[in-house]
């Protein structure tokens, strides 16, 4: 140990040095970051570092906690997060992303506050399930520093260090798929497990053992020293407490699939098949295609002729089932039903709503913590629950594990959660005593937001955690704002921000059982966000102060998209938003040049960057050439079918043609009558353009608008009736039956249930465009693209029902609860209810709608082969996952490798290629269909499957090795039963052959 003298030589050194600049940061020399623990008040001898050490290398032996790894216990079916023993790690790290110019200004604490850090939690923060009472607390975290200690001025962190290494896989291999559960609701603490729930401790074939790191962890990395850098001098590691405290923290996880309002059987349509005698029509040919209207600078704009209520022959139908809990503010157009933000409005108002990277929750007084706040939480890939296999039969990730959760001391057992504000990106969340009492806080709630904001008004300022608070630091000052950096028990650090609406400088306390922190009344900004790797908080250093609100998507016809945000508070500030793989790859020069060198894992989407800017600027390559014949990348467009299989495709079709169309297309459910539509559709296409017979494809148009017109008067078998309380579509019958229609009338599907009309109405269109003119046909057509691809907000339907702009693809899931968030189970119907939207506005000269289908297109593809499709180059998605090929569900927290109609192999892949279409080649590309064959159906594989999905499997085939589907399809025995109800036996050929399947 040094003396005291030779000490205070070194101190007075170290405040008199000059300030250097580290890649353009101002940088003063600080002591080791509270990390380093155990250490003694007074530092450990060691020679006085020379400047280019000092400034460049901060070296130090930290004591850096494991993070915590979720296992899966034999009896409660929970997820327990146990917090294992330091363990001793040498870091040393450079900055290594650009750093912004804002600096944090040490300054010395307050006054201590009323309540100190000795002072007990408040009464309903009780110790977490198992957690022993703290031992051996050291001194006060707030401990003032003497008051003749100068402050050493503009030293922010070093940043973006990555994290420690050798994160260990999620361990004790978890429950397998479907284990039977509580519909949408994630197992409970002490639930026992269901049967073949494998016992504890049993590691499941080819998952990694406890310790082991995952597949997609990385190599050791190192660590910067000092989270603290504005701390120097006598604000030494000993002047920072250390919470002692032996936590056991229990999440939940939810392996089975929701039941209610889902499509239980093949996707199919079924029944005795009969033919009329076809006689030849010719149709008019004085009709004339619309007039064209060309697409302006922002694509978003109002369907053409398309305002207004729906046609008068659809009643208006109030009291939905589902009113919506606690929405307030008024709203004077439909709310969005599928959107991230449901949950928030559904059941009991506590599921988890998924903005990305993190995920927020009401607590409302649950346990752990019993607290009323919102609860934050952010997983890790390291700390997903594998089933069984390789690939594994799902993944998920435990909910539940609030590392902050922001909230007031007077919330209480009355408490009640609002929303208001609730859009396509966005919601507000308020949180008040009663219903009649004004917001203690208001939440802004953005899809991306890099920090959650809490705003607060005059209420006593209470942060929780259920992974509890292990320390917290000095309070660095930050322009108007207050910073503090806390360590939780896992070893995460996260910065807190307070920025008072007065001059009143705040404090925080923690308290002594780790479990909470206390502040002041306050009025103004508390915003939160993890740090992944130190250094890091100066970025969002030059965000406090601001946030998001809202956002929008704008486009031209281009290709070229912005996706941009609303933001309140200091509007000098720039936004910290995320952005996932999908983004990222299509970013602009510019917003690439503005992402940072902050990544945060998301539960099933990959890895989301950072992004500093307001707006993103995003281009894609748009499939404009497509159109309705069989398309892909390297044909494009094809316009006639070879003469070796035109005789053949000809007559098939004539026969096909010549089917009952209103027996197949009257049903009592509109997404096998819709099928159905588009199978004859897809025919009288080929029987004008691609067969060049005028005749057959009169006749066949003509039988299909009659076919049609049941829908468009209203009088089919399934009558539809315009929601009023939530702006759409529906099928009354659900009114009393939720399951009804497959949910339709809690808007489950409806991309897939009324983009096979909007596409079967396109092709009549196209075929006879007299038709466009007649009754009410435009209308009835135009209410249902509005009601799930409305391209604005109008008075009867919400913006963009089911396409989700940040995700990249479409939300199946209506009104219904879940655990585990939105889900899509057919990627297929998804793209062919956009190319639906692009082929209407086609014929309609809409040059808007159709560039809007356009970008979907485009978006669609490049999201699909991140999340949803994968060929063995996906780096997005775990590599013990990625051997399936495609996802099965894919949900905001999980991804479950089957379907909710069967667990067969041709099921969870036939769903995500069913229609066979000219928008197949787009979505499915020839390498992954290809690599998809290999891996299950070649070698006799196909021919052994459920016979109705036979076509479906050869059909898309035909996307990569189309010789081998036109020898299934054109087969003199060719055996009908492995065409399903909605596929058509001329078109499969049509595709194989026009792909290069026949000479």
């Amino acid at each position: 140990m040094p003396d005291q003298s030779a000490w205070l030589i070194f101190l007075l050194i170290c405040f008199n040095l000059q300030v250097s600049t580290v890649q353009g940061l101002p940088l003063a020399f600080s002591w080791p970051s509270f990390r380093t623990f155990g250490l003694p008040n007074i530092a450990p001898a060691f020679e006085v570092p020379t400047l280019t050490n000092l400034f460049n290398t901060i070296h130090a032996t930290q004591q850096v906690p494991t993070p915590a790894v979720a296992t899966v216990v034999p009896n409660p079916t929970t997820i327990v997060t146990n917090t294992p023993a330091a363990v001793s790690k040498t870091t040393t790290a450079p900055i290594v992303a650009p750093v912004p110019t804002t600096t944090a200004v040490a300054v010395p604490p307050p006054a201590p506050a009323a309540q100190s850090a000795n002072t007990p939690a408040p009464a309903n923060t009780p110790v977490t399930v198992n957690t022993p009472a703290p031992a051996n607390t050291p001194a006060a975290a707030n401990t003032p520093a003497p008051a003749s200690t100068p402050a050493p001025a503009n030293t922010p962190a070093p940043a973006n260090t990555p994290a420690p290494a050798n994160t260990p896989a999620s361990a004790n291999t978890p429950a397998p798929a479907n284990t039977p559960a509580p519909v949408n609701t994630p197992a409970a603490v002490n639930t026992p497990a269901a049967a073949n729930t494998p016992a504890a401790n049993t590691p499941a074939a080819n998952t990694p053992a406890a310790n082991t790191p995952a597949a997609n962890t990385p190599a050791t990395t190192t660590q910067s020293a000092g989270v603290f850098a504005e701390y120097s001098g006598l604000r030494t590691v000993s002047s920072i407490a250390t919470i002692t405290v032996t936590v056991t923290t229990t999440g939940t996880i939810n392996t089975v699939l929701p039941s209610t309002g889902q499509l239980t059987v093949a996707p199919f349509p079924n029944g005795t098949i009969t033919s009329t005698t076809l006689p030849l029509t010719t149709l008019a040919s004085n009709a004339t295609a619309p007039s064209v209207i060309p697409a302006g600078s922002n694509i978003f704009v109002p369907i053409a002729d398309a305002g207004g209520a729906p046609p008068p022959q659809f009643p208006s139908k109030g009291g939905h089932p589902v009113q919506g809990l606690g929405i307030v503010g008024g709203h004077s157009k439909p709310l969005g039903t599928n959107k991230f933000w449901a949950n928030l409005v559904l059941q009991d108002q506590t599921l988890p709503v998924f903005t990305l990277p993190y995920s927020v929750h009401w607590v409302k007084g649950g346990s752990p913590t019993n607290s009323w706040g919102l609860g934050i939480e952010h997983t890790e890939r390291s700390q997903a629950v594998f089933g069984a296999g390789n690939p594994a039969a799902y993944y998920t990730n435990p909910l539940g594990l609030d590392s902050i959760i922001l909230s007031a001391a007077e919330l209480s057992g009355t408490a009640v959660l609002t929303t208001d504000s609730l859009a396509a990106f966005s919601v507000n969340v308020n949180l008040a005593n009663s219903a009649s009492a004004a917001p203690l806080i208001t939440f802004p709630l953005v899809q991306g937001m890099g920090m959650i904001t809490g705003l607060y008004n005059a209420a006593t300022v209470l942060i929780q955690s259920s992974i509890y608070f292990k320390q917290i630091s000095p309070v660095a000052k930050v322009g108007s704002s207050y910073r503090w950096i806390v360590l939780l028990t896992d070893g995460h650090e996260w910065a807190i921000y307070l920025t008072p609406s007065d001059s009143v400088v705040p404090t925080l306390t923690l308290n002594t059982n780790g479990g909470s922190i206390t502040g002041p009344q306050f009025s103004g900004l508390v915003q939160v966000a993890k740090l992944e790797n130190d250094g890091e908080q100066v970025y969002y250093d030059t965000q406090v102060g601001a946030y998001a609100v809202s956002g929008n998507v704008s486009a031209t016809a281009t290709g070229q998209y912005s996706l941009s945000w609303s933001k309140k508070g200091d509007a000098s500030k720039t936004l910290i938003m995320f952005a996932l793989p999908h983004h990222v790859e299509s970013f602009s020069s510019t917003t690439a040049s503005q992402a940072l060198n902050i990544t945060l894992d998301t539960p099933t989407k990959g890895l989301a960057r950072a992004v500093r800017s307001d707006g993103w600027s995003l281009v894609e390559q748009l499939p404009t050439s497509m159109g309705f014949a069989p398309w892909s990348p390297t044909f494009q467009n094809v316009s006639s079918i070879p003469s070796s299989a035109l005789a053949l495709i000809s007559s098939t079709a004539s026969t096909e043609l010549a089917q009952d169309m209103i027996q197949q297309t009257n049903l009592n459910t509109a997404y096998f009558s819709g099928k159905a539509l588009a199978k004859f559709a897809h025919l009288v296409y080929l029987a004008k353009d691609l067969l060049k017979n005028d005749g057959l494809a009169g006749a066949g148009v003509v039988n299909l608008e009659a076919a049609f017109d049941l829908w468009v008067q209203n009088t089919a078998a399934t009558s539809l009736v315009y929601d009023s309380t939530w702006g759409g579509m529906v099928d009354p019958s659900g009114f009393t039956d939720a399951n009804s229609d497959y949910g339709n009338a809690y808007y489950n599907d409806h991309m897939f249930h009324y983009g096979y009309f909007v596409y079967t109405a396109a092709v009549i269109a196209y075929v006879d465009p007299a038709w466009l003119t007649k009754g009410t046909n435009k209308a009835f057509v135009n209410s249902l693209l509005r009601d799930y691809a409305n391209s604005v907000d109008d008075a009867q339907f919400p913006f963009s029902r089911n396409f989700d702009w940040y995700h990249g693809h479409s939300w199946a899931a209506g009104l219904f609860p879940s655990g585990d968030g939105k889900n899509l189970e057919s990627s297929s119907e998804d793209t062919f209810a956009s190319y639906a939207v692009k082929m209407w506005g086609k014929v309609t000269g809409d040059s808007n709608t159709e560039a809007r289908g356009n970008l979907m297109l485009a978006v669609q593809a490049r999201a699909l082969h991140n999340y949803i499709l994968y060929t063995s180059d996906n780096t997005v998605e775990p590599a013990n996952w990625i051997g399936h090929k495609v996802s099965g569900i894919i949900f905001e927290n999980k991804i479950d490798y089957t379907t909710f109609f069967g667990t067969n192999v041709e099921y969870i892949h036939g769903i995500h290629m069913i229609p066979i279409g000219s928008h197949s080649g787009l979505i499915r590309t020839s390498k992954f269909v290809g690599q998809e064959w290999a891996a299950f159906f070649d070698s006799g594989r196909a021919d052994s499957v459920d016979p109705a999905w036979k076509g479906l499997l050869y059909a898309n085939l035909a996307l990569n090795d189309p010789k081998t589907a036109w020898s299934f399809f054109s087969a003199p025995n060719f055996d009908m039963t492995n065409l399903d109800g909605g596929a058509s036996l001329s078109w499969y050929m049509t595709m194989a052959a026009t792909l290069g399947g026949a000479s």
